[in-house]
């Protein structure tokens, strides 16, 4: 990985106009980068984030970066160490490093949330795994094995560490 701090002067603006953004198709999800590590001197990245009912996370830690999520559309679960919520449009949700985590798009919609992570560069993982996506949609098919083995392998230098399966799927009402 590359030590961006320096790449950008400190008064540099970053603007990212609606549908104009760079777009990867990742894991079975739309990412929308709004500004990246390289145009923020590695200070954060920025991204929208649009992901189909019933993708859940493996639990894992960030041992490098604040996350935090400010859900738009839809809702999720998000489990955070020990606490357990249920997020929907509005809800925010600040995550320092080294917090385990995992999240489970719940009910019957996709959810599209604003993410960010300080410093930046952790999205850039999607990039790598991914495609530029062709349209602002979700991606067709699901999440293909392949992807799944290249974010594993590529995981550990982005400093993401996988240490538990992922929340369970509701049962039957």
């Amino acid at each position: 990985m590359t030590d961006l701090t320096a790449s950008v002067p400190d008064d540099a603006v970053a603007l990212s106009l609606a549908g104009q953004s760079p777009a990867t198709w990742a894991m079975g999800s739309l990412f929308e980068r709004l500004v990246t590590a390289r145009h923020s001197g590695g200070r954060l990245d920025a991204a929208i984030v649009t992901q189909p009912p019933g993708l859940a996370t493996p639990a894992h830690v960030h041992t490098r970066e604040a996350e935090a999520w400010l859900v738009l559309d839809g809702s999720l679960m998000y489990q955070a160490g020990e606490q357990l919520a249920d997020m929907a449009a509005g809800d925010f949700i600040y995550l320092p490093p080294g917090v385990p985590h995992a999240f489970r798009i719940t009910g019957d919609q996709p959810a599209r949330c604003f993410v960010l992570t300080l410093p930046g560069q952790l999205l850039d993982l999607y990039d790598q795994v991914g495609r530029p996506a062709q349209e602002r949609t979700l991606p067709d098919g699901g999440i293909a094995a392949e992807e799944i083995a290249r974010w594993l392998e590529l995981a550990p230098a982005y400093g993401l560490q996988i240490v538990g399966p992922p929340i369970p799927e509701p049962g039957p009402a």
